[in-house]
């Protein structure tokens, strides 16, 4: 490490300040940040320091994608050579998916690290370690055939319209992969609906069957799938939302790193269960009718839950006000899911829904403990008096 540590420091000398590309200095930084602890640390204000930073927070959660990002991979190659009758084994399945999805990967980092890389030169601040995540949301939460030049344009709207044009990391008010999938939703709706979209070269292969369980339900079909097959993920859908298993993994490892909310996931839960219970009690149509449990293990909502609603700038900030947010996003996902039958997923559109009153939200509940207190001061001086 010494080595590569002396060489970054030569390589660094013509970006110093003063030299001939300090210009340049946030994009190579970038770099060095990226390999070695930061060697700055906070000035103003009052902080907790310790081993934790924004890089190794953004790696952990990264980590807890990787089991659902397997699963995602096998299950693309699956639902493929499934349909084809051929003969396959586990390893066929994982190659066939790591030819669709490594490549939108790629060019989900390519596109959007080099917007943030030009906004950081630009701006003369450091590049964040924000998107080292996004990037890996993005592509996993698309449907697997989508063209790899609408992953771009996606990706570079997100970036720059979701994020940057707030000021970057830690400013966005909504959440940017999110905001990617509902740029692609509204912009190209064939390529992200329908059935064709889910199985990878689904539109090459005749007699495919690749509607998702919720587009079957609203179309008023019905579905040959278990639970156990739901909750495994062997379904289609988009890349890595399909496993409830591996998506529990992962989150698991943010809860006891102490990096995902327990609280908004929890709430999440909690309101999705109520509203499906209710609507299984009315029973008016196909979706109303689907099991409560079942609502909890499709679509996108257990990876919505855990991975986007959890995002710790565009979530509810305070104790109370976590489990107010997670609450109404599970509410507003069932809701949706019911009835819009053009769009029956639903997660998407509520976190981004209450990605906007998260800071109402926090208001109301710093306003609330405020008036408590200001009661309870206001006892305690009568009792003494």
């Amino acid at each position: 490490m010494k080595f590569l540590r002396k060489k970054l420091d030569d390589i660094k000398r013509p970006f110093a300040k003063g030299e001939k590309w300090e210009k340049l200095a946030p994009a190579i930084n970038a770099f060095d940040t990226f390999l070695f602890v930061p060697n700055h640390t906070t000035s103003r204000g009052s902080h907790i320091r310790d081993a934790v930073d924004l890089k190794r927070t953004m790696v952990t959660v990264i980590i807890a994608l990787i089991p659902a990002l397997i699963y995602g991979t096998y299950n693309t190659g699956y639902q493929y050579l499934i349909q084809t009758d051929s003969n396959f084994t586990f390893f066929d399945a994982f190659i066939h998916g790591s030819f669709k999805i490594i490549p939108m990967i790629a060019v989900s980092y390519i596109v959007g690290l080099t917007i943030e890389f030009a906004f950081a030169v630009y701006r003369g601040h450091e590049v964040n370690e924000g998107y080292l995540v996004t990037g890996m949301l993005i592509p996993m939460i698309m449907p697997v055939d989508i063209p790899l030049w609408m992953v771009g344009v996606s990706v570079a709207f997100a970036v720059i319209i979701a994020k940057e044009a707030f000021g970057g990391t830690g400013m966005n008010i909504l959440n940017p992969a999110l905001t990617a999938r509902a740029f692609a939703f509204f912009a190209y709706p064939t390529y992200m609906s329908g059935n064709k979209v889910w199985v990878s070269e689904a539109s090459m292969v005749d007699g495919i069957s690749g509607e998702t369980i919720l587009g079957s339900l609203a179309a008023g079909q019905q579905i040959a799938y278990s639970t156990m097959d739901m909750f495994a993920g062997s379904i289609p859908g988009s890349i890595a939302e399909t496993s409830t298993l591996w998506i529990i993994v992962g989150a698991l490892i943010l809860i006891i790193t102490g990096v995902g909310s327990w609280r908004i996931m929890a709430g999440g839960v909690l309101g999705a269960s109520i509203m499906a219970i209710l609507f299984n009690l009315w029973g008016a149509n196909s979706l109303m009718s689907f099991n409560w449990m079942n609502h909890l293990i499709v679509g996108g909502f257990a990876f919505g839950i855990v991975f986007m609603a959890t995002d710790p700038v565009s979530a509810a900030q305070t104790q109370k006000g976590k489990w107010i947010y997670g609450i109404l996003v599970g509410v507003f996902c069932i809701m949706i899911r019911v009835f819009n039958p053009a769009y029956p997923e639903g997660v998407m559109l509520a976190i981004l829904l209450m990605n906007v009153f998260a800071p109402t939200i926090d208001h109301y509940v710093y306003n609330s403990n405020i008036l408590k207190r200001k009661k309870r001061w206001e006892l305690s001086r009568i009792k003494t008096t």
